[in-house]
């Protein structure tokens, strides 16, 4: 989405793209995006919460921290790791990361 573009004028070109392929867009909404948004900004890019917050302008006040986290995580996403791998030392190596080569799981 460009930086002048507004949600609803964003939402208005999905909708038409929706249509071009013959989806009913009337069960789509920007909501997706701003949660795929929050995700890969803490998860891949690694931005701290707060930075997360003040780009999505979820409780710029820190007034209701209950707002990010319905972003970030949800019952319906898949565990990344099983529990019991946690403190595993012997658990196999994290991928390599692109940017800074490292494959420690604090990467």
């Amino acid at each position: 989405m460009l930086a002048s573009q507004s949600s609803a004028s964003f939402l208005t070109c999905f909708h038409h793209n929706l249509c071009d392929i013959d989806i009913d867009p009337a069960m789509y909404g920007t909501h997706s995006f701003r949660r795929g948004g929050c995700q890969y900004l803490a998860i891949e890019l690694r931005w701290p919460l707060r930075h997360i917050c003040t780009w999505g302008r979820w409780a710029e006040n820190f007034d209701n921290p209950g707002t990010i986290f319905k972003y970030l995580l949800s019952w319906v996403d898949t565990p990344m790791l099983d529990r019991s791998d946690y403190m595993n030392p012997l658990r196999a190596p994290a991928a390599q990361c692109s940017t800074c080569g490292r494959t420690c799981y604090c990467a």
